[in-house]
């Protein structure tokens, strides 16, 4: 699969890891189309690369407005060939401890809310797109699409207060291999990144002095990762037929520690 020509649906793709692949794939010949809340970012975005982007607000967890946009972009461009789920939420809050002054234990709408947006709403995505995937023409090679979905270091060295967050990231690790079988038979391959310290808005809104010093962690390079590298990947993995049904850590060779 090559991302010229291409029609890649990016969820989250009004910032961070995801505006950063929407940028790259959409500079390298790809049709984007971006499914995000973030309305004003969203529209800065499609006003900016003209006819390449399209954004349509979109809550990834709701079946209605997930069908509702694949079917808006089949409309605006034909087909989807790709899917790059970034979309997702970090909240921090221990099992027990404090929240807003008061102790006590882990709010479970919050645990409800992580794992609804990030693994449910990353499967709703999946489930949908994979149904329109098949309708494509195959490639040389048999293709019809790739999924890329994004995990996190944090499903395997989740560190304290994530553990929503981990557990929501954690079934994406492993639902990555049991999607990519019931996919091969379409011609459609799923893989996962789990990056790990990355220049998000989470972590940009940190003291420079913290930035520094958590990119001193990574073993190399000692640094925060660039969105863009996420989007390099993103791009490999497209462009590489064998892979499929494998996680990939895409973290400086990085091991978080308890806290």
């Amino acid at each position: 699969m090559q991302l010229k020509n291409s029609t890649a649906l990016i969820t989250g793709g009004a910032s961070g890891l995801g505006e950063a692949t929407a940028r790259y794939f959409a500079a390298n010949g790809s049709n984007v189309i971006i499914l995000d809340l973030n309305e004003t970012a969203g529209k800065a975005l499609e006003q900016e690369f003209s006819s390449k982007i399209k954004f349509i607000k979109t809550d990834v967890s709701s079946e209605n407005d997930v069908h509702d946009a694949i079917n808006l972009a089949l409309e605006t461009f034909g087909t989807i060939q790709i899917v790059v789920n970034c979309a997702g939420i970090a909240p921090v809050r221990k099992t027990v401890g404090k929240s807003e002054g008061i102790y006590g234990p882990h709010s479970l709408d919050l645990f409800e809310k992580t794992i609804k947006v990030n693994l449910i709403g990353t499967f709703n995505v999946i489930r949908l797109a994979a149904f329109a995937m098949e309708k494509n023409e195959p490639n040389d090679d048999g293709e019809r699409g790739v999924i890329i979905n994004t995990a996190s270091v944090a499903a395997y060295d989740g560190q304290m207060g994530q553990v929503a967050y981990a557990a929501s990231k954690g079934g994406i690790v492993s639902m990555t291999l049991p999607v990519a079988r019931d996919l091969a038979k379409s011609g459609i391959r799923v893989m996962a990144i789990a990056p790990g310290l990355f220049e998000t808005p989470l972590m940009m809104g940190l003291p420079e002095e913290a930035r520094i010093s958590l990119g001193q962690q990574i073993p190399f390079p000692s640094r925060l990762g660039k969105p863009y590298e996420y989007a390099w990947l993103a791009r490999s993995i497209v462009e590489n037929p064998m892979l499929n049904g494998e996680v990939i850590r895409l973290d400086g060779a990085i091991r978080m520690g308890p806290k």
